[in-house]
């Protein structure tokens, strides 16, 4: 790690974050790159974007650039579209009292020193120059670096006091590094932890998020036990310590130890996602899939009188759960139904050898209501439902014979197979005497359940079936009709 000045990897937002820093200079302002972008840079990773600091006042920073955006002017800071990139510009300032726990009552222009006074932790307190890369650090955040330690600015106490959110922010910079939080940032932090509640639930939402879908999961999610917040933000999670599993298929431990275990295998999984063109999205889904799916292990677990112990209709339970957590947490509508489904199914793929082919290919067939399938052979839904379910066996057994016949059975299912066009309708079963109702609605799924199972492939087959399938049930409908018209 050069400590004294950076070599930064060439990128668009690099090249339009130097453009809007040359302009600042040219008109004697000081300008610099500040947080995130320095510290990943002196970590050896690529950062996402680059944000400049500077000492011209947000109106300043307005007249210099054509196309800006005030997305928080009356806290010095202006989003500078560049070259059709984005590149927030922030004035150095310093901040009053925080009196709701997440924002400044006031703030005064300041100087670069003080503004980086303001800030969470010493790891993101570093300034670079944008031109020689040279490091300023007033606040001993690249000895912290050096260490691998994250440590709130000043006290902790009063860093926490002013945004509660920042005890969540320590966690996930914590476990992303894999650094350990320093002893007084940790007693702040176990101090603090029970206020998290003041924090909107949206904002919350998001860095439970960033955890897990960031590096080392489940370091973050321990993480969050340990320092009690899990039990405030996802009482339910918490409960899954202490609840015993058979050893036979989970000889990990507890449910917690298994969740927490599983959560550790996103890692290995493919970077590259299943749904094109958005890899956050599938991560989200599947991690939040992961780190609920036996969330109604808890309310479901008994035993035996032989001693076993049993979760029955556990997947149904975490479903109708995952509904109530994700929703509190406020994320979108169909993002909590397609959790809620991938939860509910999470088991299915464990009768594999026992399903029939027209059980596999609805389940094939069904889509994710967040993210829908770009072609026939997309299937994101069961693609995303195999992750889970591989993760799930690694984390327990190890076994995953059913996991690689699933692949193999879908992987062999032509496109368009899991929803071939039906050979019959309702209108031909209305026109068979066959009134709307339960018998309709069953003797539809068999015609459709037998096409699935290639038993059926012509209509008039499918004709013969319904009239077959009625006789044996002794269901005649021409005489109630034929009554009726009387």
């Amino acid at each position: 790690m050069n400590d004294t000045h950076l070599v930064f990897p060439p990128s668009a937002r690099l090249t339009a974050a130097r453009a809007v820093a040359r302009v600042l200079l040219d008109h004697g302002h000081e300008a610099c790159f500040a947080g995130g972008c320095v510290r990943d840079c002196l970590l050896g990773l690529p950062p996402s974007d680059y944000d400049v600091a500077t000492s011209a006042t947000p109106d300043v920073v307005v007249s210099l650039f054509p196309h800006t955006v005030k997305v928080g002017a009356a806290f010095g800071v202006i989003l500078v579209v560049q070259d059709h990139q984005p590149v927030e510009v922030a004035t150095f300032r310093s901040e009053g009292a925080y009196n709701d726990g997440r924002h400044p009552a006031e703030i005064a222009f300041s100087t670069a020193e003080k503004d980086v006074l303001r800030r969470d932790f010493t790891i993101n307190g570093l300034l670079a120059h944008p031109f020689t890369g040279e490091v300023s650090d007033h606040v001993g955040g690249l000895a912290d670096l050096r260490a691998g330690l994250v440590r709130a600015i000043g006290d902790p106490v009063a860093r926490f006091s002013e945004d509660r959110l920042r005890i969540l922010r320590a966690i996930r910079f914590s476990a992303r590094f894999s650094f350990p939080i320093e002893p007084g940032t940790w007693e702040a932090i176990l101090r603090f932890a029970t206020a998290i509640g003041d924090v909107s639930q949206e904002r919350i939402r998001e860095e439970l998020d960033r955890i897990l879908t960031g590096p080392h999961p489940a370091e973050g999610w321990n993480l969050l036990k340990r320092s009690g917040i899990l039990a405030v933000v996802l009482p339910e999670a918490e409960r899954m310590e202490g609840v015993e599993q058979n050893p036979e298929f989970h000889p990990e431990g507890d449910v917690w130890t298994h969740t927490l275990k599983a959560l550790s295998l996103l890692e290995e999984e493919p970077v590259v996602s299943t749904l094109e063109g958005d890899p956050s999205q599938a991560s989200s889904l599947l991690a939040w899939a992961v780190a609920l799916h036996d969330v109604g292990k808890p309310p479901t677990a008994a035993i035996r009188e032989d001693g076993r112990r049993t979760f029955y209709c556990h997947e149904q339970a975490g479903a109708r759960m995952a509904v109530v957590i994700l929703t509190r947490l406020r994320f979108p509508v169909h993002f909590i139904e397609d959790v809620s489904d991938l939860i509910a199914d999470h088991m299915r793929l464990a009768a594999i050898f026992q399903m029939k082919d027209s059980t596999l290919k609805r389940l094939v067939g069904k889509t994710l209501r967040s993210w829908p399938d770009s072609g026939p052979m997309s299937r994101y839904y069961v693609n995303t439902l195999l992750r889970l379910h591989r993760i799930d066996c690694l984390a327990s057994y190890g076994g995953l014979a059913e996991y690689d016949h699933a692949r193999a059975r879908i992987d062999a299912l032509v496109p368009g197979a899991e929803k071939p066009p039906r050979l019959i309708t309702g209108r031909d079963l209305l026109g068979m005497k066959v009134p709307r109702g339960p018998v309709y609605t069953e003797l539809l799924k068999a015609v459709e359940d037998a096409q699935l199972n290639d038993e059926l492939s012509t209509r008039t087959g499918a004709l013969a079936f319904a009239s077959a399938w009625l006789r044996e049930r002794n269901l005649d409908f021409t005489e109630l009709v034929d009554g009726d018209d009387a």
